[in-house]
């Protein structure tokens, strides 16, 4: 049985004892049903993984030993950022899910003209909250041990005009250059996908008044969710870490 992965929003150390926060708790104890003497792994942002024994567990509560800790740097290379213009329903979850597997670094979502997701602010906060329980769960899932950055929401202009340094990429179906053809090497960037809908010609316009270079994927048109992870897949195999 594989040790299930667990993170720790609180620094660890070795030799201390710890009660579990709620959700993991309820994890452990409800859902993996699991005993005193049974080992886990935690990890708390740090880069390390952190050994651990269950000493007790109830439904309501777990308490562990944390007996060792080494460090476990499963990073890329690239730092990626991904700024997605919201999508409806469950396609968001599932991009946030799979580019933090594929190794994002930050994940920004945008609202632009065509973006097809209204939700007043309260409803938006709620929903962050969501998205980074997701990014989470999908590190506890891959083995990544620092959690990638999920920004509040913000509108395209202004992610476009921060300037940090990197690479700026703007997905185009007219563009005159693939990411293969990208100059090495390239440490940092930012990776705009639109929406469903597209990015209006305004938009377009716009970024390239900020220095985005439009790339193109290939000849097929693809959905919103699968564009996204196409393009961090082909960025990761040019300047990251996939093989």
């Amino acid at each position: 049985m594989r040790i299930p992965r667990i993170y720790h929003p609180e620094p660890l150390s070795m030799g201390i004892e710890i009660y579990l926060n709620d959700d993991a708790a309820n994890h452990v104890g409800r859902v993996l049903r699991m005993n005193p003497g049974q080992a886990l792994q935690l990890f708390d942002g740090s880069n390390q993984v952190f050994d651990a024994e269950i000493t007790e567990a109830s439904k309501k509560s777990v308490k562990v030993r944390i007996l060792n800790n080494q460090l476990a740097d499963h990073e890329s290379p690239l730092d990626l950022h991904l700024g997605q213009v919201m999508s409806r329903g469950e396609k968001m979850e599932f991009t946030i899910q799979k580019s933090v597997e594929l190794g994002v670094s930050t994940i920004t979502p945008l609202l632009s003209e065509r973006c097809g997701v209204k939700l007043d602010a309260e409803r938006l906060e709620k929903k962050l909250q969501q998205w980074k329980k997701i990014a989470i769960s999908a590190c506890e899932q891959c083995g990544r041990n620092r959690i990638p950055e999920i920004r509040p929401v913000m509108s395209l202009e202004a992610w476009c005009e921060e300037n940090d340094g990197s690479l700026k990429l703007n997905l185009h179906p007219r563009a005159n250059q693939s990411i293969n053809t990208l100059p090495l090497p390239v440490e940092k960037v930012r990776l705009l996908i639109g929406p469903e809908g597209g990015l209006s010609a305004e938009e377009i316009e716009m970024t390239a008044k900020y220095q985005f270079t439009d790339i193109l994927l290939g000849p097929r048109i693809l959905r919103t969710e699968t564009t996204a992870l196409t393009a961090i897949t082909a960025l990761q195999v040019r300047f990251g870490d996939l093989g």
